[in-house]
């Protein structure tokens, strides 16, 4: 079976973890000059152009650091990641400054940068111990956060959420949403997985939960997994073929749902009234893989 290819989920670097124990790695890799630094600042890197800016260390000395990252090898370059301090309001660099769902660039570099932009998102919101509430310190070349009060370490978390393209008898999908979007903003269901869950009860609980739709258990199937670090989630996509068909949405988490066939989405996306995920997206892979190709510009 062949899974989706996904955006966000085609790293090309190695990326090195064992490394990231050896004493004094960051301070010797900081003095070479062939060493390549990409910025974080909040879920944006620095870019240039379209590409990723891979700066020398010279370049980002003077900058202050929330943390800083080893990241990995590539074509026998050491690549590290500079998470820029709250304080660093505009950074000192001639670069501009991209979203990750906006980012096109080739494989290496957005593999790094989905990298990056994971753990910033972990160091920006975990600085304590949950233990004893002291700062932590940033250890294991940016892996890892070491209660000095303690001695306990805490790593960096991914929050599995399964992502769903769900049919009925007719192969019509259902496209629902979120009362915090644009009235015409629509994608396939998804929803985090809960303690004690496996995914594909993750997926059946959470569609019935959010539309009342049963589904055929057998029918549920693994079409691919992608990062998506807003925070710290790990999607991993599915469908399945729903077994009802009338909807009951659940009204703190969906505003609209209904179901498309492919006419209808073909219409509504190229007269204006549906939107659709980005294509950075795993949603949006899983529409188009139903759909039978791209939809709409």
């Amino acid at each position: 079976m062949r899974f989706l290819d996904l955006p966000f989920a085609r790293a090309a670097h190695d990326r090195a973890a064992h490394r990231r124990a050896t004493p004094g790695l960051l301070d010797d890799l900081l003095k070479e000059q062939g060493t390549r630094v990409l910025v974080v600042r909040g879920t944006r890197v620095a870019t240039v152009g379209s590409r990723v800016a891979f700066l020398p260390p010279d370049d980002v000395a003077h900058l202050a650091t929330r943390a800083l990252l080893y990241l990995g090898e590539a074509d026998g370059v050491s690549h590290l990641g500079l998470v820029l301090a709250d304080a660093e309001a505009e950074p000192d660099l001639d670069v501009e400054w991209t979203g990750l769902r906006t980012l096109d660039a080739p494989d290496l570099e957005v593999g790094l940068v989905v990298e990056a932009v994971a753990l910033a998102q972990w160091h920006t919101v975990h600085t304590h111990c949950p233990l004893c509430g002291t700062r932590t310190e940033v250890t294991q070349a940016g892996w890892v956060r070491h209660c000095p009060a303690d001695e306990s370490n805490h790593f960096p978390r991914t929050d599995p959420a399964v992502i769903m393209a769900i049919t009925d008898a007719d192969d019509r999908l259902l496209l629902a949403r979120g009362p915090q979007w644009d009235l015409g903003r629509r994608s396939v269901l998804a929803g985090f997985v809960e303690p004690g869950e496996g995914l594909e009860q993750a997926v059946a609980r959470e569609t019935a939960e959010e539309v009342g739709v049963l589904l055929d258990p057998a029918s549920i199937e693994y079409r691919g997994s992608q990062s998506w670090p807003f925070p710290a989630s790990l999607m991993l996509g599915f469908r399945a073929r729903a077994t009802t068909t009338e909807l009951t949405r659940q009204e703190d988490e969906i505003a609209e749902a209904d179901w498309f066939t492919r006419d209808e989405v073909a219409t509504a996306v190229a007269d204006g009234h549906l939107g659709l995920p980005g294509r950075s997206s795993i949603a949006r892979s899983l529409i188009e893989e139903w759909f039978g190709g791209p939809v709409g510009a």
